[in-house]
């Protein structure tokens, strides 16, 4: 597991007063712990972005505050909802002789046979499996070869992943983590055929809608002989 190093001050600006940290290029955060006081500190916001794209939420992070180390993992990065810049971390603080529950990212590797022969799509159903084991034991990420998928309905299912032997998995095993999907084709809609128009038979003693009758002819009398 690579070693990951940050460093913070204690912050004394709280609440809407924080504007002016971020104005900085200082980052709010707090760091609490099962047996800690939540401590409010600020950090860099460039060495955090940086430390961030590489740890994750599952890389151990040794956190200096005032010349004191404390071992952390990053518990929830709050975004701006439009322009989802950083606003404010939460650091856990943990012991590293006990177990922690966390979430670590699962990674697909390879273009399916089926994507290749064009017989499928490739859907990806779940992106973390939830795994329990000593700070220093969590992986960053889980890997999986998805190249052999070669026919529509094959799938990996969390089972199917490559765990290390000092971590145990907490997501169901059945769970589907990726598997190939069939195309959609849409059916195009059949032709509506319009009914034949009937002109119900007239009633005793009504006209008939839309058919001129004609006047009879009256019978010629024949010629009266001289």
């Amino acid at each position: 597991m690579s070693k990951h190093t940050l460093s913070g001050q204690i912050r004394i600006v709280v609440g809407k007063k924080v504007k002016t940290l971020r104005a900085l290029s200082q980052l709010p955060a707090t760091v609490y712990g099962k047996t800690t006081k939540p401590v409010t500190v600020s950090i860099a916001l460039s060495d955090f972005q940086k430390l961030y794209s590489e740890a994750g939420e599952t890389g151990l992070i040794e956190l200096t505050i005032e010349k004191h180390i404390h071992p952390v993992l990053i518990h929830m990065v709050q975004r701006h909802p439009v322009t989802r810049a950083i606003l404010h971390v939460e650091f856990h603080e943990v012991d590293l002789k006990e177990k922690v529950h966390a979430d670590v990212p699962v990674e697909c590797i390879g273009v399916p046979q089926a994507i290749k022969d064009k017989l499928g799509v490739l859907l990806t159903l779940i992106d973390h499996i939830e795994v329990e084991a000593l700070p220093t034991n969590l992986p960053e990420k889980i890997t999986i070869d998805i190249t052999h998928l070669a026919a529509v309905d094959e799938q990996v299912t969390v089972h199917d992943l490559t765990i290390p032997t000092d971590v145990s998995v907490i997501t169901d095993p059945t769970v589907i983590v990726a598997k190939i999907g069939a195309f959609i084709v849409e059916k195009e809609p059949e032709p509506v055929v319009p009914a034949e128009e009937t002109v119900p038979p007239a009633e005793e003693g009504e006209a008939k809608v839309g058919v001129e009758e004609t006047p009879a002819t009256p019978a010629k009398e024949p010629p009266q002989e001289k």
